[in-house]
């Protein structure tokens, strides 16, 4: 501890800023995929554990701005995903009629996507592919997220980014319209009210 000094430091006075990040890169259907993509090699990824409640799953999502969490094992082994439209949307209504539970019930486990279900674009293809296709996966998929996979030196597969149709809408300024028209009223209902 005796090898370091102290670092001189500055009063303040005046009119001082607050450095904010920079805003997404303005970008089209036909920039390059890569420009859209939250990359988890720069980026600590977002995570939950399966035993966890819905409710502490979706504060966690609010309190990190995000719609999207990675569900992990103890052995830090991805296990599923769980999105913002998974706990507000129809599947927790049905777990409580069908187990007759409590909202504050339901885990994370019930109602997330399971990794057999979960589906991720090669790395090699997002590097030379365009937001258009990425657009296109995710409107073909009816998916608000895509993963993307690449493989480790030992060739361990590894996901090292995900796409977020809201951040690509952000960054393109307009809204995607989904292929599939509503299936259930709940789903019309959620329609109406986030417009």
């Amino acid at each position: 501890m005796n090898n370091y000094r102290s670092i001189p430091v500055q009063h303040l006075s005046g009119a001082i800023e607050i450095s904010q990040p920079k805003p997404p890169n303005h970008v089209t259907m036909d920039s390059p995929a890569i420009e859209v993509m939250t990359d988890l090699r720069s980026i600590s990824a977002a995570f939950i554990v399966p035993n966890e409640t819905i409710d502490v799953a979706n504060t966690y999502m609010i309190q990190r701005g995000i719609r999207a969490l990675f569900v992990m094992n103890d052995d830090r082994t991805l296990t599923g995903l769980i999105t913002a439209t998974d706990i507000l949307g129809e599947k927790p209504l049905r777990l409580i009629e069908e187990r007759r539970i409590k909202h504050n019930d339901i885990l994370v486990r019930d109602i997330m996507t399971p990794l057999d279900n979960l589906e991720a674009i090669p790395i090699k293809e997002v590097e030379h592919a365009r937001v258009g296709n990425i657009v296109a996966n995710l409107r073909e998929s009816d998916r608000q997220h895509t993963l993307v996979l690449e493989r480790s030196p030992n060739m361990t597969p590894k996901i090292c980014g995900i796409f977020s149709l809201t951040q690509i809408e952000k960054q393109l300024d307009m809204k995607i319209m989904p292929t599939n028209v509503a299936k259930s009223f709940a789903e019309i209902e959620t329609t109406l009210i986030s417009n």
